[in-house]
């Protein structure tokens, strides 16, 4: 890569890490965010920024791939955990606490992009919300395919389990935002004690939706008629 490459790199990586910064730390809406601002938080002119990108939209739906790459490392992590349980003989429950631990850890390696990912998934950018929505598609998919894998998923149909991984992406970034905030709420309470009182209730809910499924049986939808 020459010289001139790289530094064009480096400015376009700017203007990413200067919207991130923007809309995740500043607590606002990508939607909100003006070229001029990312262009000055980047140390940046504003001309500069069409070297780039077309507009903000084009720079969002760019963030959004950038970003979602730590939705799929994290689901490579957990799909590692269950193997790794698997073959140590570990109990369920230690199991899921230790995915639950995972998911966390990433989240604090990288809080602005979870951040960005819950924030902006329901944000005012139409833009950036489809291409969230569809990194999240891509996710369940996969997600629902590993959990085909396991033991207690087996006896389930794949649209079932599609339905499933549905749930538990929606459940993870709810975790992820409660994850986030913990530190803004009930300062009597330490943090540390604040982390381990929802670990424990996370994975309560996580063995708790496990139990269930468990226990499904597929089958056909109930249909009321009227005498």
């Amino acid at each position: 890569m020459s010289l001139r490459d790289e530094r064009k790199q480096q400015s376009r990586q700017a203007l990413l890490d200067a919207a991130l910064t923007l809309s995740s730390e500043g607590g606002r809406s990508f939607g909100t965010i003006s070229l001029r601002e990312v262009a000055r938080e980047a140390g940046l002119v504003p001309t500069a920024f069409y070297r780039h990108f077309q507009d903000m939209d084009e720079l969002g739906a760019d963030l959004v791939d950038y970003v979602s790459g730590t939705l799929h490392r994290l689901r490579m992590s957990l799909r590692e955990g269950f193997a790794l349980s698997a073959s140590t003989a570990q109990s369920t429950a230690s199991t899921t606490r230790g995915s639950v631990e995972r998911f966390f850890t990433a989240i604090d390696k990288q809080p602005n992009y979870w951040a960005f990912l819950v924030r902006e998934r329901w944000g005012a950018s139409v833009v950036v919300r489809r291409a969230i929505d569809k990194e999240v598609r891509f996710f369940s998919v996969d997600m629902a395919e590993d959990l085909q894998k396991l033991p207690a998923f087996k006896s389930l149909e794949l649209q079932d389990l599609s339905i499933v991984s549905e749930i538990l992406v929606n459940l993870s970034f709810s975790w992820a935002m409660s994850w986030i905030t913990l530190p803004l709420f009930d300062e009597e309470t330490p943090l540390a004690d604040k982390k381990e009182q929802f670990i424990q209730r996370a994975t309560r809910q996580a063995q708790l939706l496990n139990r269930g499924v468990s226990n499904w049986e597929s089958k056909p939808d109930l249909v009321i008629t009227k005498t």
